[in-house]
């Protein structure tokens, strides 16, 4: 399982409109299929992203590589622009599932909100660009491994949703 994180070059933005966002999340989509990996969480601010990663038959590096350069190439043909949209590689944190991937969905998720694009917990729902909606059920994302990360949470959906809200407010 890996904590992945990238960042734009000079901390500039990496999704200036509601195409780009949807662009990434297609790609993300299609390159998990592709390498067999699986999204546990992911949360996409302007001029960075989080995901957590479970690793496929094929290396975390093919996945960052086929969806970071296609939406590099993708986001500078809508902008017109050219050269390096990502400061560096990717950040690949290797972590122990059972130990941190409750802790690892809640932060993921608690970004908007750390970065004041929502005012609370209950804007976290209402933000398209982060899994948090999927995972307590108010939207659809169909590469969100959703059962997987609730039954890390609890033995029921309800207890699970529950487990991992009071997680987000402590």
């Amino acid at each position: 399982m890996y904590h992945v994180i990238a960042r734009g070059i000079e901390r500039c933005r990496i999704f200036i409109e509601e195409d780009d966002y949807n662009d990434f999340l297609t790609r993300l989509e299609a390159v998990l299929e592709k390498t067999g990996g699986k999204c546990l969480a992911w949360c996409l601010i302007p001029n960075h992203f989080h995901m957590l990663i479970l690793r496929g038959k094929h290396p975390l590096s093919e996945l960052m590589l086929r969806l970071m350069t296609g939406y590099a190439v993708g986001f500078n043909i809508r902008h017109r622009r050219s050269g390096h949209l990502f400061q560096n590689r990717y950040k690949g944190i290797l972590c122990e599932e059972e130990e941190y991937l409750q802790e690892l969905v809640a932060y993921i998720h608690l970004n908007p909100l750390r970065a004041k694009l929502v005012r609370d917990i209950s804007g976290l729902g209402e933000y398209k660009w982060c899994s948090h909606g999927a995972l307590i059920g108010c939207r659809k994302a169909s590469f969100l491994e959703r059962n997987y990360v609730l039954s890390h949470f609890g033995n029921t959906r309800r207890q699970s949703i529950a487990k991992y809200e009071a997680l987000l407010r402590d």
